[in-house]
C-alpha cells in the first residue's frame, strides 16, 4: 500500500480552504491554484504542454478546467486512463453564523465542538479520522487523492505501461460546462497523440445506502437524468362562476399526485432501482393578484433513469398524464354534480376532453399550419429570451412552449410534455466491449489486492448513484433516443447544447472510486480519512496499472 494518507491530507485541506463555490471567483482561483501546483512538478517543467488551463467554451462565468497527462515508459501505448473530478462545490449559507469558516476544516472543528450536534456527529467531531468542510467530502478529497497519483506517475513514468490524463473540471455542481469543454480537450489529445482512451475513473463521494450500512461502494457506469415538465393550461373564468373554467392548479395537482413517488416509475436493472420521480417545482403562471383563476400552470420532476431512454420516460409521462388529466376531470364532473345539487342550478354539458401532447407534437401542428413564418417567428423569439442571462434552462424552455401556444387556434385545456433541462445521460457497463469488461476485470482484482487493507467491506456495484460528470464521457442511447430528447427540449441549440457525437466518439467506461462519508451538501459534510486518503489511492492506483497493464 502506497503510504500516501499524510500527502493527500496536505492536498485535500489546501483545496478545501480555497473557497471554489460554482459560479463565483473560487473557481478561477482554485484552477489558479492546481495549475501552478502541477506546472512545478519536475516532469511538466520538462513538458510544458502536458499541462493546460482551459477556459470553459460557451459560458457566461470566467472559469477553468485543469488537465495534464503523464506519458509512460514502461511501455509506450496508445492505452490511457482518465482521472477525473470536479473542483467547484455548493454554496456555503448553509452553515450560518459559521460560514465565514465553512472551508477552514480545522476551525470549523473546533466550532462544531461547541455547538449541539447529533450523537453521531459529535463522535466524528473528537476523532481525527473525520474531517469537516466544505467540500471536503464533494470531492475535493477525490481530487486531491488523483493529484497525489498524477505527481506519483509524474516522478515514476516507468510505472506506467500507457498514460494517463489528470482532469480537475469546474461547474459540476450546476450546467456541466467544465466537462463539456473539457471533452474536447480530450479529443484533441486523442488526435495529437493518439490516446485511445480504455477507462475513466471519476473520484465522486459515495455513502452509506441504508441506516448502518458497514459497506464502501465502488460504481461502474452512472444514472442518468430527466428533468419531464409540464406546461398546464385551464379556462380562465371569474371565481364567482368557476364551474365557467377550469382551473390548472387542479390538474397540476393531480398529475403532481400521479407521479410524485410513484414506485412504478422506478427503472429497474442489474439488481438496483432509481428513486422514484419527485416534483421540484409546481406554480401556476399568475404574476399578480386578481379574481380570475389562472390560465396556466407550470410542473416539473426529476427522473432518474438506469437502462430507460427519453423516449421511454416520455411515453411513461404521457400516460400518467392521461391518467392524471382524466381523474380531474371526473372530480370536477362530481363536484360539479353536488353543486347543482346544492344550488338547484341547472346543470349543464361541461366541454373539457383529457388532452395531452408532447412539444414536438405541438411544434410539427404548428409548423403545419403556419409553414415558414412560424419557425422564423420562434428563431427570433429565442434569439431575444438568450439576451436575458438570468433566465435558466427551466424558465427559458417554458417561455418557448408558452410562446408556442400562443399559436395555437385551439387553446382549450391541456398539458404539453417536454424536457426543461440538459439531459445528463446513463452511462451502462454491461459487458458489452472489451474495454467494459477490461475495467470491470481491472476494478475485481484491484478490490480483491486492496480488501485486506479497507477496514470495511468493499462492493461493486452498477450505476453511481448520484448526478456526476461521469454522463458526459460515454453515452448508452443510440442516436434515436437523443433526437428524442432534443426534439423535446425548447431549450436545445439555444440555451442547452451538448455534442453528443464527441462524447460517443469518446466513448470512455467509466467507475467511480470516490471518497466516503455523509452529509454532502450540509452543514456536517465530512469525510471518512482512513477510507478515503489511504484506501481510494491504492484503489485507483491498482485500476489504473492493470488497466494499462492488461
Amino acid at each position: 500500500m502506497l503510504p500516501c494518507r499524510e500527502d493527500v491530507l496536505f492536498y485535500t485541506k489546501m483545496l478545501v480552504r480555497i473557497r471554489s463555490v460554482v459560479r463565483t471567483n473560487g473557481e478561477k482561483e482554485i484552477a489558479q491554484t492546481l495549475h501552478s501546483l502541477i506546472a512545478s512538478f519536475p516532469y511538466f517543467q520538462k513538458n510544458p504542454s502536458h499541462l493546460v488551463k482551459l477556459p470553459t467554451a460557451n459560458d457566461d462565468v470566467e472559469r477553468y478546467n485543469v488537465m495534464a497527462f503523464v506519458k509512460g515508459t514502461k511501455r509506450p501505448s496508445a492505452d490511457t486512463v482518465v482521472l477525473m473530478g470536479h473542483i467547484d462545490t455548493v454554496g456555503t449559507e448553509d452553515y450560518g453564523l459559521l460560514e465565514s469558516i465553512a472551508t477552514e476544516p480545522d476551525a470549523l472543528r473546533d466550532a462544531l465542538q461547541q455547538e449541539e450536534t447529533p450523537d453521531a456527529v459529535r463522535a466524528q467531531l473528537a476523532s481525527e479520522e473525520w474531517l469537516f468542510g466544505r467540500g471536503a467530502l464533494d470531492m475535493k478529497s477525490g481530487v486531491a487523492g488523483q493529484l497525489y497519483l498524477l505527481k506519483r506517475y509524474a516522478e515514476h513514468p516507468e510505472l506506467l505501461a500507457g498514460n494517463v490524463v489528470f482532469l480537475a473540471a469546474c461547474d459540476e455542481e450546476d450546467g456541466s460546462r467544465g466537462i463539456l469543454s473539457a471533452t474536447a480537450q480530450l479529443e484533441a489529445w486523442k488526435a495529437q497523440h493518439g490516446f485511445d482512451y480504455v477507462a475513466a475513473i471519476n473520484a465522486d463521494f459515495v455513502s452509506a445506502r441504508y441506516p448502518g450500512d458497514p459497506h464502501r461502494y465502488v460504481y461502474l457506469g452512472t444514472v442518468g437524468k430527466l428533468l419531464p415538465a409540464f406546461y398546464i393550461t385551464g379556462a380562465e373564468t371569474h371565481v364567482g362562476a368557476a364551474f365557467e373554467g377550469l382551473d390548472p392548479n387542479l390538474l397540476a395537482a393531480e398529475l403532481t399526485r400521479e407521479i410524485d413517488y410513484n414506485p412504478e416509475l422506478c427503472n429497474a436493472a442489474l439488481g438496483e432501482t432509481t428513486a422514484p420521480p419527485v416534483a421540484l417545482k409546481q406554480t401556476d403562471l399568475k404574476t399578480a393578484y386578481s379574481v380570475q383563476t389562472a390560465l396556466a400552470a407550470y410542473v416539473y420532476f426529476n427522473m432518474l433513469v438506469f437502462t430507460w431512454t427519453p423516449k421511454d420516460v416520455l411515453e411513461a409521462f404521457r400516460r400518467r398524464a392521461e391518467t392524471a388529466f382524466e381523474r380531474a376531470l371526473e372530480l370536477v364532473e362530481r363536484r360539479y354534480e353536488a353543486y347543482c345539487r346544492l344550488s338547484g342550478e341547472p346543470r349543464r354539458e361541461l366541454p373539457w376532453r383529457t388532452r395531452v401532447m408532447t412539444y414536438e407534437e405541438l411544434i410539427e401542428q404548428l409548423r403545419g399550419e403556419y409553414g415558414d413564418r412560424f419557425d422564423r417567428h420562434m428563431e427570433a423569439f429565442r434569439e431575444r429570451l438568450l439576451l436575458e442571462p438570468d433566465l435558466d434552462s427551466r424558465m427559458f424552455a417554458l417561455r418557448v412552449v408558452e410562446e408556442a401556444w400562443a399559436w395555437m387556434k385551439d387553446r382549450s385545456p391541456a398539458m404539453v410534455l417536454f424536457f426543461a433541462s440538459l439531459y445528463s445521460p446513463r452511462v451502462e457497463l454491461a459487458g458489452r466491449s472489451a474495454k467494459e469488461r477490461r475495467l470491470t476485470d481491472a476494478l475485481d482484482e484491484a478490490v480483491r489486492e486492496v480488501q485486506p487493507h479497507a477496514g470495511h467491506p468493499i462492493r461493486v456495484k452498477p450505476f453511481f448513484p448520484y448526478i456526476s460528470d461521469m454522463s458526459f464521457v460515454s453515452v448508452s442511447d443510440d442516436e434515436a433516443a437523443i433526437r428524442s430528447e432534443q426534439a423535446n427540449n425548447p431549450a436545445w441549440g439555444g440555451k442547452l447544447f451538448v455534442d453528443y457525437d464527441r462524447i460517443r466518439r469518446l466513448d470512455i467506461p467509466v467507475a467511480n472510486i470516490g471518497p466516503y462519508g455523509f452529509d454532502a451538501h450540509k452543514k456536517y459534510e465530512r469525510l471518512d480519512v482512513g477510507y478515503s486518503l489511504e484506501v481510494v489511492p491504492n484503489l485507483t492506483d491498482r485500476v489504473v496499472r492493470r488497466l494499462l497493464d492488461a
